[in-house]
This record gives C-alpha cells, sequence and structure tokens, in this order.
C-alpha cells in the first residue's frame, strides 16, 4: 500500500508540473505576440504603438528565454497568486476562488442529484434485463444523454419560471437558484450513470461468486447490496470523476443561461476580452482540480479493489 501511495503521489506531482506548463504556454497560443494581445485587451484598439509593445515586452520580461519565464511565472503562482486581471484590474484570486466554489457547488449538486436517480434506475433495469422495465429505463437514459443544456436551460426557464412562476431564472443568492441549473445540468450525467449502473451490474449478477452467496442461503436483496453494489461502484466512481473535473469548467452554457457567476462563464468572459491572467489561473486551477480528483479515485479503487493495488505493485 505504502508503494501505491508513493507512486500516485509522484505521478500527481509529474502531472501537476506538465499542467502548470500549459497553463503558462497559453498566452503564446494560437498568431500573434502576446504583448500585442495583453495590449489589445488593455486599450481595445486594433491599432498598436509599437514603441508601447516594446516597452511592455521588456516590462513583463518577455524578451528573455522561455524557460527564464516560466520559472519566475512559477513562482509568483506559488507564491503571490497570478496578477491582475486585464480588464477590471482585480486580482485574480478575486476573481477565480469564489467563481470556483460556485461551480464545485453546482458541478456537485447536479452530479448527486444524478447519482441519487441513476443508481437505483440502473439496478432496477439490471435485475430486470431484457424485459419491458429495462427497455424503458434504457430509452429514458439514452434520451437524457442526448438532451443538450441549450435546449434544456430554456425549457425549464420557460416553464417552471416563466409560466408556472415556481423557481427564478436565474442568479445566485440563495438555495433556489440552485434547482433549475442543477437538474439540466444532471440530465445528461443522469444518463450515462444509469447505463454504466445497469452494465456494471448485469456483469456482476452473472458472476461465480453471487451464485455462490445464493447457495449459502443469502437472500438476493443481500447478496445485492453485499456483494453486488460495491463492486458495480467501481465504473461508476470514475464516471463520476471525469463528469466532475470536466463540469467545473465546462457548464459554460448553463451558467451563461441562468447568469451564474461560476468558472464557466467566467472564462467565457475572460476569452472574449483575452484577459491572459484570468485564463491562466482558472485554467490552472481547473486542470490541477481534475488531476487531484482523478488521483483520489484511483486511491479510492486501491481501497475498494485490493487488486488494483496488487497489480500496480507487481
Amino acid at each position: 500500500m505504502f508503494t501505491f501511495l508513493i507512486r500516485r503521489a509522484l505521478t500527481l506531482v509529474v502531472t501537476l508540473l506538465i499542467v502548470s506548463v500549459l497553463a503558462f504556454l497559453i498566452p503564446y497560443a494560437g498568431d500573434g505576440d502576446p504583448a500585442r494581445k495583453i495590449l489589445r485587451a488593455r486599450v481595445n484598439d486594433p491599432a498598436l504603438d509599437p514603441a508601447q509593445v516594446e516597452a511592455l515586452t521588456h516590462e513583463l520580461g518577455l524578451d528573455r528565454p522561455i524557460y527564464t519565464q516560466y520559472f519566475d511565472w512559477l513562482h509568483q503562482v506559488l507564491t503571490g497568486g497570478f496578477g491582475f486581471s486585464f480588464t477590471s484590474r482585480t486580482p485574480v484570486q478575486e476573481l477565480v476562488v469564489p467563481a470556483l466554489g460556485v461551480s464545485v457547488t453546482l458541478a456537485l449538486a447536479a452530479l448527486l442529484l444524478a447519482l441519487v436517480f441513476a443508481l437505483p434506475l440502473g439496478i432496477w433495469a439490471a435485475t430486470a434485463r431484457g424485459g419491458k422495465v429495462d427497455n424503458a429505463i434504457t430509452f429514458m437514459s439514452q434520451s437524457a444523454v442526448s438532451a443538450p443544456e441549450y435546449w434544456v436551460g430554456p425549457v425549464m426557464v420557460l416553464i417552471f419560471a416563466r409560466y408556472l412562476g415556481w423557481l427564478p431564472s436565474g442568479g445566485w443568492t440563495g438555495p433556489e437558484y440552485i434547482v433549475l441549473p442543477a437538474v439540466a445540468l444532471a440530465l445528461r450525467p443522469l444518463g450515462y450513470f444509469t447505463q454504466v449502473t445497469r452494465a456494471a451490474m448485469s456483469d456482476v449478477l452473472s458472476a461465480p461468486y453471487i451464485t455462490a452467496a445464493r447457495s449459502r442461503g443469502l437472500s438476493f436483496p443481500r447478496t445485492l447490496v453485499r456483494h453486488g453494489l460495491r463492486n458495480s461502484m467501481l465504473p461508476v466512481m470514475t464516471l463520476f470523476s471525469f463528469w466532475f473535473a470536466g463540469l467545473l469548467g465546462g457548464s459554460v452554457v448553463i451558467e451563461v443561461i441562468f447568469n451564474i457567476p461560476g468558472m464557466g462563464r467566467l472564462l467565457y468572459t475572460a476569452v472574449l476580452n483575452n484577459d491572459v491572467p484570468v485564463i491562466q489561473g482558472g485554467m490552472l486551477w481547473i486542470l490541477t482540480l481534475a488531476v487531484v480528483i482523478n488521483t483520489v479515485t484511483d486511491l479510492l479503487y486501491g481501497v475498494l479493489n485490493p487488486a488494483i493495488r496488487v497489480s500496480s505493485h507487481g
């Protein structure tokens, strides 16, 4: 177990270094000089004075070797943050951290809501495999997967906010504001979780140890909970971690539709304004959390399935 943890920790450190390099290279992505991009974000004028470009290049150290720039930037990130936003002159940390908290809350609410319904539906479909219940649940889950957020969001606003008046149409000032966006964001993962749970539980129910447990007189519900659910949760955990990492910055459409001040909306606005420090800070936070989440998932895999630790050690 100790060797397993050490290897995962080393993998985490190396991956985070790669993530930092990718975030650092964001201003160099695409065509154009980074100094010109920065000036356009500040003055919003396509005609730039070459003297200003040269002065800014020297001021920011962009005329130094790129590896020197990277280590200076990494030192600044580790000690003092990401600087100031070009458009609002606000420290990037003061923009990114609250937005990230909103996105984490929204993503967790949506995914937990999806799990609450997906697990029993997937188990029910697996126990009734090939029947009408299985076909109905499969149809509903596939429909949920194919429902895009840019369509679901406005429809829910029209029905539940505009016509029925049950819930607010947008904003983020109370618990009631999370209901509509969380439901809209939960539909697609609900479909995936249901299908994966059904497939995993179907494989588990046909395993020899399930038959052996039943032959020892263990009831079907107890066999399902004690032996089936734990093993079938492994692929669901993986899918949950992938969705959680993706939704941290990938819920742009929902955050824009419902006027939510999350990370997706912040990055969307930063890209439109060419606000490089905000883009760098936001992407580094998202990628770092994604790497940490995947590492924690690997560790939980090792706890739930000791064979994984043995395989890793070997």
